[in-house]
């Protein structure tokens, strides 16, 4: 018999916080048992194996994550808004690590409900970046800057990349000004600039993408 009181959702609330202090890579089923004190058999009586206790992990940090904008940009607009969602997205990363690296893999496409999830921070930075002059069939380029960005220097962060002595939080202010006058200025078309690669997302198909690509 299972463990009274352990649920799918405890499980995936006690993988998270684990993932946090090892990794989201270290992440095993024996692990999460030990939390509990029992055998990693009883795991699946409640969830479907290792893939399925990290898309658990996924689906709760993802919503984590999407709220955390959301809460950080309602009531903003324009560049007050921007630097709102970079300094949610940074916050969250630095006190839920495990948890940040799971928000970064997209879900497989025929997974319905994990697309509908991973799809609402994307919407939360779209809503936050339609306060710009930004066509929209420009929006998922757009957006995916502006993660590019973020994650960019989030990692490097993470990995100890920067060394120099300037403060770090002052570099981060600067990537987002300048995140916010490149949004002030934004092109209205990559026509003919890009490298070719990857072009079937194309216009009158931003809004759908940007909703349903299986991007976070």
């Amino acid at each position: 018999m299972p463990r009274v009181g352990l649920t799918p959702a405890l499980i995936a609330a006690e993988a998270a916080a684990l993932s946090d202090e090892r990794g989201f890579d270290e992440l095993s089923l024996a692990a999460v048992a030990k939390r509990f004190g029992v055998a990693p058999p009883s795991l699946y009586k409640h969830v479907d194996g290792l893939a399925g206790l990290r898309r658990e992990v996924s689906l709760l940090t993802v919503t984590e994550l999407g709220d955390r904008l959301q809460g950080a940009a309602v009531g903003l607009a324009g560049p007050e808004a921007v630097r709102a969602l970079f300094t949610a997205y940074r916050n969250y990363a630095h006190e839920h690590p495990g948890g940040y690296t799971a928000t970064q893999r997209a879900p497989d496409p025929s997974d319905t409900e994990a697309s509908n999830i991973y799809a609402r921070p994307v919407q939360v930075i779209a809503a936050v970046l339609r306060g710009f002059d930004i066509p929209e069939d420009q929006m998922v380029h757009t957006v995916r800057a502006l993660r590019s960005a973020v994650h960019g220097f989030i990692d490097l962060e993470a990995q100890g990349g920067f060394r120099m002595p300037e403060n770090i939080d002052e570099s981060y202010d600067v990537l987002v000004e300048g995140f916010i006058r490149a949004l002030e200025r934004w092109p209205a078309s990559t026509t003919g600039r890009g490298t070719g690669h990857n072009t079937r997302h194309g216009t009158g198909r931003a809004a759908d993408h940007t909703t349903h690509e299986g991007e976070n």
